[in-house]
C-alpha cells in the first residue's frame, strides 16, 4: 500500500500535465487561427485595393473654363494657371514657323487654360494709339496675348517695361502695301500665335486701329461666336472681278473669286488651316500683282472656296470708304465726337449666331495720331473704359 500511493501521485501529476498540454495546443491553435484570419482579411482587402487601383478608370481631366457669362463685370487680373512659356524671339525660318504652328499636335495642351484673344497689330513701327490700348487691355490680363510684327528696323527700345506691348515683337520681315509680303506678315502673326494652345481667337489688327467697346464685351462677344469673321463678298466691279487673273484657273475660278478687308477675327480652327494652306497661297504668290492685291483676295477666295461654313463673310473692323479713291478716309482729333463714334458703334445691322444685332464692328480704321487725346477723353463714358 506504501508503494502504491506514490504512484498513484505520479499518475495523477501525469495527467494533469497532459491536460495542460490539451489545453496549450487549443490555445496555440486558437492564436493562430485568429491571427490566421485576421491575415486573411487583411491580404484579401489589400487585394481588393490593388484590383481596384489597376483596373478603375481614372478620372477625367479637368474641362476647360467657360467663357464669362453676360454678367462680364466680375473679370480680375488674378489668373494664375500655367501658361506656355516660349519666347516670341526665335530662330525659325518662316517655313519652320509655320510648320510648327500648322501641326496642332506639337503643340502642348494644358488640361486646364483659361481661352485667350490674340491681338496682332502689324504695324510700319510705333503705336500712336498704344495709351488708349493700355486702357482697354487694362485690368483683364489672363485673358489676351499680344504679337506684333513690326519692319524690322523699328527701334522699340523705348517702350517701357510696364507697357503691354513690352517685349511683345515677334521676328518680322518688310512689308510692301498690296504684295504678298502682307500675307506673310499675317501668317507669321497667326503662326507665332498659335504656338499658344491658349489662344483660342486671333484678330488683326494695325498701329491705326482702335477698339469700338471695352475689353469685356470684345472677349464675349468673339468667344461666343460660331463663326469666324473674314469679309469675303463678289464684287463685280473693275476693282474686284477685274482683278481676277484666268490663269489662275482650274484652282480658281471666276465664280470663286472674293474680295474683302485684310482685317479679321478667326477661331482656331480656321486659323491653322489659314497657315496650312500652300497650294492657294502659291497660286496668288504667282499670279496676283498689282493691280491685283493679295491681302483683299487671297483669304476671302480660299476661305470662300475650302471653308465657307466657318466664316461670317463680313470683317469687325469698321473703315470708311464713302470718301472714294484706293484708300479709306482717315480721321484725327477734329473729327472724335460721341455721336461720330455711336454711329460706328450702332448704326448698322447685321447677323451674329443667327440673330440680328446692331453690334456690327469692334474695331475701327485709320484713326491718326492727333485722334489719341479725343479718343482718351470719350472713352470711359462712350467705350465704357475705366476712367
Amino acid at each position: 500500500m506504501g508503494k502504491e500511493q506514490p504512484l498513484t501521485s505520479i499518475y495523477k501529476l501525469l495527467e494533469t500535465l497532459f491536460q495542460l498540454n490539451h489545453i496549450l495546443h487549443l490555445l496555440l491553435f486558437l492564436i493562430g487561427l485568429s491571427l490566421g484570419t485576421i491575415a486573411t482579411l487583411y491580404l484579401k482587402s489589400f487585394t481588393f485595393t490593388l484590383q481596384a487601383s489597376l483596373h478603375s478608370p481614372s478620372p477625367p481631366p479637368p474641362l476647360p473654363l467657360p467663357p464669362p457669362s453676360n454678367e462680364t463685370s466680375n473679370y480680375t487680373s488674378t489668373v494664375s494657371l500655367k501658361e506656355i512659356s516660349l519666347s516670341l524671339m526665335h530662330n525659325m525660318s518662316d517655313e519652320e514657323l509655320i510648320r510648327s504652328a500648322s501641326n496642332s499636335s506639337m503643340v502642348p495642351r494644358m488640361e486646364e487654360y483659361v481661352p485667350k484673344v490674340a491681338f496682332m497689330f502689324m504695324t510700319m513701327g510705333p503705336l500712336p494709339l498704344a495709351p488708349l490700348w493700355e486702357k482697354f487691355f487694362q485690368g483683364f490680363q489672363g485673358l489676351y496675348t499680344i504679337y506684333v510684327h513690326p519692319h524690322p528696323s523699328f527701334n522699340d527700345s523705348s517702350i517701357p517695361e510696364s507697357s503691354v506691348f513690352y517685349g511683345r515683337r515677334i521676328p518680322s520681315q518688310e512689308v510692301q502695301w498690296g504684295t504678298i509680303s502682307m500675307i506673310d506678315a499675317e501668317r507669321r502673326l497667326l503662326s507665332a500665335a498659335l504656338l499658344h494652345f491658349s489662344n483660342q481667337r486671333f484678330v488683326l489688327l494695325s498701329e491705326s486701329c482702335i477698339p469700338l467697346f471695352n475689353f469685356t464685351t470684345v472677349y464675349d462677344y468673339l468667344m461666343r461666336s460660331n463663326l469666324s469673321f473674314i469679309g469675303s463678298f463678289d464684287d463685280p466691279r473693275k476693282p474686284g472681278r477685274g482683278r481676277y487673273n484666268p490663269q489662275m484657273q482650274p484652282q480658281i475660278t471666276l465664280s470663286d473669286w472674293r474680295k474683302g478687308s485684310q482685317w479679321f477675327a478667326a477661331h482656331r480652327d480656321l486659323a491653322i488651316r489659314i497657315v496650312s494652306d500652300l497650294k492657294y497661297y502659291r497660286i496668288f504668290k504667282e499670279l496676283c500683282r498689282p493691280p491685283c492685291f493679295s491681302d483683299e483676295f487671297y483669304l476671302p477666295t480660299m476661305v470662300r472656296i475650302l471653308y465657307p461654313e466657318m466664316n461670317s463673310n463680313r470683317s469687325l473692323t469698321w473703315v470708311d470708304w464713302s470718301r472714294g479713291g484706293p484708300h479709306p478716309g482717315k480721321f484725327g482729333g477734329g473729327e472724335i465726337t460721341d455721336e461720330f463714334l455711336n454711329q460706328i458703334r450702332f448704326g448698322s445691322e447685321c447677323s451674329y449666331n443667327g440673330k440680328v444685332t446692331s453690334v456690327c464692328a469692334l474695331f475701327a480704321r485709320k484713326f491718326l495720331p492727333n485722334a489719341l487725346e479725343p479718343l482718351l477723353r470719350v472713352a470711359p463714358l462712350v467705350l465704357g473704359f475705366d476712367p
